[in-house]
C-alpha cells in the first residue's frame, strides 16, 4: 500500500465569551490593537495592514466559492483560499468549467474527483466502525482526496484491515499517519470561562430565540445532561439547554435566564478591547482564523479541512467538524472561532498544546443556530 506519512501541527486561534456581565466592555471595529496584532504576528507572520488585506480577500473568496459551487454543479471539485496569491483555487473535473472559474476571478485547477464524489466516499466511511488508532477522516480538497488518519502507536490487529478496506472503497482514499490522537477539551485551570458542577468550558457566541430569549452556543460535550450554568465569576447564568455530540457535530446551548447577564455580539480578546461579531459568513479552506479560550487566550492559524469525522480517545465519534492548525488546551472547548469579524464555530477538541503546537477542530456555528432556532447576536 502506498500510504502518505504526515505530521500535522496546529497554529489557529479561538475567540470566547459572547455573554458578559452587565458592565459592557468597549467594542472595536477598527484595525487590530496590539493584543490581537501580537497574536497575528506570532502565529501568522502578518503585519496589521497585511492581516486587514487577508481577511478582506477571504471574505471575497467565500462569496465566490458559494456562487461557483452552485454554478458548476457536478464539475465542482472543491475550493480553497491560496494565501500566497490572495485568490480562491477551484477544482474542476470538466475543462469547460474552467472559463467560469476564471471569469469569477478565481484560479481553476483540474482534478480527478468532484466534491460530491469525495463526499460520497467519506459518507461510506462514516457508516463504518473505526479500528483502534484510526483518529478520523475528511475530504482534503487541496489533494483532491479523502484522507484517513491513523496513529500507529495505538493500532491493533484490526487496524490494517480497516485501512485496507478504506483504500479499497476508492482510489481517492489516502492514509496519513499522525503521532497524536485528539481528545475533547473540557477541564481548565481558570480565566474567563463558564462552568457546570462538573467541568469548565469557554463561551461561544451570544444568540437570541424568536421570543427574545437569551442564550449562548458552545460545545455540545460541555452541555450534556442537565443542571445549572455559572459565569466566569461564579455567579449563576442559567441552565444547560441542549446538546449535540455525535455525527451531527459538537454544539450545545446554554439558556441565560439570570438578569445579571447581558448578551453582546462580541468576543473576548484577552487583554484588549472586545471584537465585534459582524456575521457568520463561512470562510473557505486555506483562510486564516483566530480564537480565544479561557485556558490559552489568543492564537491564530488556518482552516485545513471541513466536514471531518473525528474519533476522540476520551470518548465520542463526532462528524461535521472543521480542522485547523490551531493550538488549544482543556477548557478552551466551546470558545468561538472568528475570521475577519465573521463567526465560524465553537472549539470541540484536538491534539497537542499551545507550547509545542497541535491541531484543533471546531463545530460550525450555523448548524447550531439552526438546530436551536437561534439568531446570532452581532455587534
Amino acid at each position: 500500500m502506498n500510504r502518505q506519512r504526515a505530521l500535522r501541527l496546529a497554529f489557529a486561534a479561538v475567540v470566547v465569551t459572547g455573554v458578559t456581565a452587565a458592565v459592557l466592555p468597549s467594542v472595536s471595529t477598527a484595525e487590530p490593537d496590539s493584543t490581537v496584532q501580537d497574536a497575528i504576528s506570532r502565529d501568522l507572520g502578518l503585519t496589521a495592514s497585511q492581516a486587514e488585506a487577508r481577511f478582506a480577500q477571504q471574505n471575497d473568496a467565500a462569496a465566490t466559492e458559494s456562487a461557483l459551487r452552485a454554478e458548476l454543479g457536478e464539475a465542482f471539485g472543491g475550493a480553497y483560499f491560496d494565501s500566497d496569491t490572495g485568490k480562491l483555487v477551484v477544482g474542476v473535473t470538466d475543462d469547460s468549467a474552467a472559463s467560469a472559474v476564471e471569469a469569477a476571478g478565481a484560479t481553476a485547477s483540474p482534478v480527478r474527483f468532484s466534491l460530491s464524489e469525495l463526499d460520497a466516499v467519506k459518507a461510506q466511511l462514516d457508516d463504518r466502525t473505526a479500528a483502534a488508532g484510526v483518529t478520523g477522516w475528511y475530504v482534503d480538497v487541496m489533494s483532491n482526496s479523502v484522507v484517513v488518519e491513523v496513529n500507529q502507536a495505538e493500532a491493533d490487529a484490526k487496524t490494517a484491515g480497516f485501512l485496507d478496506a478504506a483504500e479499497a472503497l476508492s482510489p481517492a482514499v489516502q492514509v496519513a499517519e499522525v503521532d497524536q490522537s485528539p481528545s475533547a477539551l473540557s477541564h481548565v485551570r481558570g480565566g474567563d470561562k463558564w462552568s457546570t458542577t462538573l467541568f469548565v468550558c469557554s463561551v461561544g457566541f451570544s444568540a437570541t430565540g424568536g421570543n427574545g430569549s437569551k442564550h449562548f452556543v458552545t460545545a455540545g460535550h460541555c452541555t450534556q445532561g442537565a443542571g445549572p450554568a455559572y459565569g466566569h465569576n461564579g455567579d449563576a447564568m442559567g441552565s444547560l439547554g441542549g446538546s449535540t455530540f455525535g455525527m451531527s457535530g459538537d454544539h450545545g446551548k446554554v439558556d441565560v435566564t439570570s438578569g445579571g447577564w447581558t448578551l453582546q455580539g462580541t468576543v473576548n480578546r484577552y487583554g484588549g478591547d472586545d471584537v465585534a461579531v459582524r456575521g457568520s459568513t463561512e470562510q473557505p479552506i486555506g483562510a486564516s482564523v483566530c480564537r480565544s479560550g479561557t485556558t490559552t487566550g489568543w492564537h491564530c492559524g488556518t482552516i485545513t479541512a471541513k466536514n471531518q469525522t473525528v474519533i476522540y480517545i476520551n470518548g465520542g465519534v463526532v462528524g461535521g467538524l472543521t480542522k485547523t492548525t490551531a493550538c488549544a488546551e482543556p477548557g478552551d472547548s466551546g470558545g468561538s472561532f472568528i475570521s475577519g469579524g465573521q463567526a465560524q464555530g465553537m472549539t470541540s477538541g484536538g491534539s497537542g498544546d499551545c507550547g509545542e503546537g497541535g491541531e484543533t477542530y471546531f463545530s460550525p456555528v450555523k448548524p447550531a443556530l439552526q438546530e436551536y432556532g437561534l439568531s446570532l447576536v452581532t455587534g
